[in-house]
């Protein structure tokens, strides 16, 4: 969900939205366009760090559109959400470079590709990376401050996404370019040498992930913090016919009527802005604003096809739109596993939604408003002209409280009982299990042994130790609640009943005996989670 701009890249004009919030953007023509009429002027939503006592950094500190004139780095965008659920765009990494399509993604933190040595990757766009014929690589030799591998030779990175996709590799530093269009010169970064991935991520067929998000493998902290770029991104999407676009790491000129929205860094590790209001043809939605307000606050996340929000708003935006569009038909969605609403008979050209959908407002902390055309918020159906959706979802990943917590959390005043043992499961492929565990030793004292902690986990349910992950922990006191994931096996992206059911046995049976230095524990919650469907 964006606004308008145009950005010339040489001879390529790209007429298009900036910084989406997850969602299906739209171009605008011209001004003058016999087409359509002509766009009303635009609102741009930066994204922009702020820090205490923020007025005595310099302005190179920063992540806003600032005044320090730096090169920067123009980049093409490739692909669309519709056929591809994803952006990227070219990476060259080495001496002589090898060249990559990667997904934008400004809410993760590593920028990765598959290395040649992977030992699970999927078959992608580009050749793997070869290390061995680029005379800039070097390994990130292990350290204190990283995890190492196995060997304790070289530093590792391990991620998780949303779907439960994963991605584990270990870390290196080459010369990364940014094609021919970039201002700015070949630079030296960390990256992420891919060695498994699995889910999405695995079939994908983009090579990896670039990514924007604030933290220490960030490519554009990396930047920054070198002083060769200003403190700033930029993306800018094609529309729903259009696709492709641009983006600019660094600064660039201001656009007129610019509308800014507070995103606060100690709150969250994501971009987070202030969404207050959502209004359907200039009426409010009846919605308490807290709604918006959870932990992360509203996320704004260019590596997610959809904009997710809270089921209570979900339904009030529903029913908003549909007394909008009554004249329309409503049909089934093309998956049966979501309550999709879907729209027949609102005519084939993209510039004529909006004399059936009415606008959107987003309204933020400031009071200021970003206006969504039909094609902002509207998802078409591929298989059909003229069939348009509003895309469904429970999962409160982006706008609400759902995105997951980054580090331990305080609460000691949790209602803790014995997970009871498992008397059969629904019948579905088995995506994830989820196991909450209370464990009878400080978090200070835990943390140094949470990998070792993983391992034995692992090998006492007779599994490979890649399957187990750690993905929450809240200290209670004494003690530590740890919630663990427990994923298939290899590149299957789902394990059958009868593994799930085997794996939860030993487990409430108490077949996981820990060392005496580990405490005991207490099982306290197990879950079974579906292979989602998109």
């Amino acid at each position: 969900m964006a606004s308008r701009c145009r950005l010339r890249l040489g001879s390529f004009e790209v007429l298009a939205a900036v910084l989406l919030l997850a969602s299906t953007a739209s171009a605008s023509l011209a001004a003058g366009s016999p087409d359509r009429p002509a766009p009303r002027p635009p609102l741009v939503l930066p994204l922009t760090r702020t820090y205490p006592n923020a007025s005595r950094l310099s302005a190179s500190l920063r992540r806003g559109l600032g005044d320090v004139i730096r090169p920067n780095a123009r980049m093409r965008l490739h692909d669309d959400l519709l056929t591809n659920g994803y952006y990227t765009t070219r990476l060259y990494i080495g001496s002589p470079p090898q060249e990559f399509a990667l997904i934008v993604d400004s809410g993760s933190t590593v920028t990765y590709v598959p290395c040649a040595s992977c030992e699970q990757c999927g078959n992608h766009q580009d050749p793997r990376f070869q290390p061995d014929l680029s005379s800039t690589y070097s390994p990130i030799k292990c350290n204190v401050d990283c995890t190492c591998d196995n060997d304790k030779n070289q530093c590792t990175y391990e991620r998780q996404y949303a779907e439960m996709s994963s991605s584990s590799g270990v870390l290196g530093e080459d010369t990364v370019s940014f094609g021919r269009e970039s201002e700015l010169k070949p630079q030296r970064a960390v990256f992420g040498c891919e060695i498994s991935e699995t889910g999405d991520l695995f079939s994908q067929h983009a090579d990896g992930i670039m990514g924007l998000g604030r933290g220490q493998l960030s490519i554009m902290d990396q930047l920054v913090d070198k002083g060769v770029i200003s403190d700033s991104f930029s993306l800018c999407y094609g529309g729903m016919d259009i696709g492709g676009g641009a983006m600019v790491l660094g600064g660039m000129p201001a656009p007129p009527g610019m509308v800014f929205s507070r995103s606060d860094p100690v709150r969250s590790p994501y971009y987070n802005i202030e969404l207050k209001e959502i209004h359907v043809a200039g009426k409010a939605l009846r919605l308490d604003q807290r709604i918006f307000d959870g932990k992360h606050g509203t996320v704004l996340d260019s590596g997610t096809t959809y904009a997710y929000l809270p089921e209570q708003a979900f339904l009030a935006f529903k029913d908003a739109m549909t007394s909008k569009v009554h004249s329309l038909k409503k049909i089934r969605g093309p998956d049966p596993n979501y309550k999709d609403i879907c729209f027949a008979g609102a005519g084939r050209n993209v510039s004529q939604l909006s004399e059936v959908f009415p606008d959107v407002d987003m309204v933020f902390g400031n009071g200021q408003k970003l206006s969504l055309s039909p094609e902002n918020y509207l998802f078409r159906d591929s298989d059909k002209f003229g069939k348009f959706a509003i895309v469904h979802s429970i999962v409160t990943i982006l706008i609400g409280s759902g995105a997951p917590s980054p580090g331990p959390s305080s609460d000691a005043g949790s209602d803790m009982s014995p997970a009871p043992a498992p008397s059969g499961l629904p019948d579905f492929d088995v995506g994830m299990i989820t196991v909450d565990m209370s464990i009878n030793v400080t978090y200070p004292n835990l943390k140094p042994h949470l990998h070792e902690l993983a391992e034995l986990i692992a090998k006492e349910l007779d599994i490979d130790s890649r399957q187990v992950r750690v993905m929450n922990v809240t200290s209670q006191g004494n003690s530590t609640l740890i919630r663990w994931g427990i994923f298939p096996a290899g590149s299957d992206n789902a394990m059958s009943n009868s593994t799930a059911m085997g794996i939860i046995s030993r487990l409430t049976q108490h077949h996981v005996q820990l060392p005496e230095n580990l405490g005991s524990y207490q099982l306290l919650e197990w879950n079974v989670q579906p292979l989602p469907r998109r």
